[in-house]
């Protein structure tokens, strides 16, 4: 029987979004959960069963679904399971793909979010026709996908490309989930901005708009908020970041030589706040033989589809 659908789901650690997706690459329909809600994955699969199952009835029952592919932090796509992901709220291992099996009865697959987020770049979005690239997702966390020579570099393991945890800040540096201090991650995600919004307004007598909004109560959005009001510690915060991140990005090309570096996430709705730090500071640590030749490009697609539409692509080849 011809099954001419996949399911692609990107799990984050503040919302799971999922999708029908078609062999020409449309997402006929999509919904979304909350994982944080969720301390039992059990459960959490219950409810993903609730709403995917809406999803999977009106386009034709299960019989027309090749597979599931998922892209999940810190997803070992040689094993199916999701391994001591600091933001998540299920710590240890996890057979995800196993269970997620047991409950659909469609075989699945499963991978780091990043990853596919890297895929469904590569085959969909600013990306396509590179065979050299990194992508760099910056939300909840800092993720990333490294493709050479047209394919994801996994590593024997199934967990290369951790570049979120390099460490950024060797002295004093912030506590990470994953226990380190001065993970790139404690810095450059959505929760890092907040973090840097909170010191600086601590260490800073400046007027801002930030003043007016309960210190441990600021998010990232709040920041690109004042912003783009002018507010001078706002713009402050994003140059910091862009230094951190540029600082990183710069020995990133060291190891992989890409032709582009490619921004996914929520942070990059900041536009030239962040990028402009992050091309400058990248530019000034890198070797000559690079300087002007990697480009910083944003994700053409939409946030939630490009994760979707790379871990659908997992699922055609089950």
């Amino acid at each position: 029987m011809e099954k001419p659908f996949v399911i692609g789901m990107d799990m984050g650690g503040t919302n799971t979004v999922f999708g029908v997706v078609d062999a020409r690459g449309n997402v006929v329909s999509k919904s979304a959960i909350k994982t944080g809600n969720h301390t039992d994955v059990n459960l959490y699969i219950q409810d993903l069963h609730t709403e995917l199952i809406k999803l999977i009835d009106a386009t034709g029952g299960v019989d027309k679904f090749k597979g599931i592919g998922v892209g999940a932090p810190n997803g070992n796509y040689y094993t199916g399971n999701i391994e001591f992901a600091p933001n998540l709220p299920w710590k240890g291992v996890v057979p995800f793909a196993q269970l997620m099996s047991d409950k659909f009865g469609i075989p699945t697959a499963l991978t780091n979010d990043a990853n596919a987020a890297a895929l469904g770049e590569m085959t969909y979005g600013v990306a396509r026709g590179m065979k050299h690239f990194i992508m760099i997702t910056l939300g909840t966390g800092v993720g990333s996908g490294i493709i050479i020579d047209g394919k994801l570099v996994y590593g024997h393991d199934g967990f290369a490309g951790e570049l979120g945890h390099v460490t950024a800040i060797r002295n004093n540096g912030r506590l990470c989930g994953c226990g380190k201090s001065g993970c790139l991650e404690t810095y450059a995600s959505a929760t890092g901005v907040a973090r840097s919004a909170r010191e600086i307004l601590e260490t800073s007598t400046k007027v801002s708009l930030l003043r007016n909004i309960a210190v441990e109560s600021i998010t990232s959005k709040d920041v690109f908020d004042a912003a783009m009001q002018g507010d001078e510690v706002a713009k402050e915060i994003f140059n910091y970041t862009g230094k951190i991140l540029g600082e990183c990005l710069a020995d990133f090309v060291a190891f992989s030589a890409p032709e582009a570096i490619v921004l996914f996430g929520g942070l990059t709705k900041a536009g030239d706040l962040i990028l402009n730090p992050i091309v400058e500071n990248m530019e000034k640590n890198l070797l000559p033989i690079w300087r002007g030749k990697v480009k910083v490009l944003f994700s053409e697609l939409k946030e939630a589809d490009a994760a979707i539409l790379g871990a659908s692509s997992l699922a055609w080849e089950l």
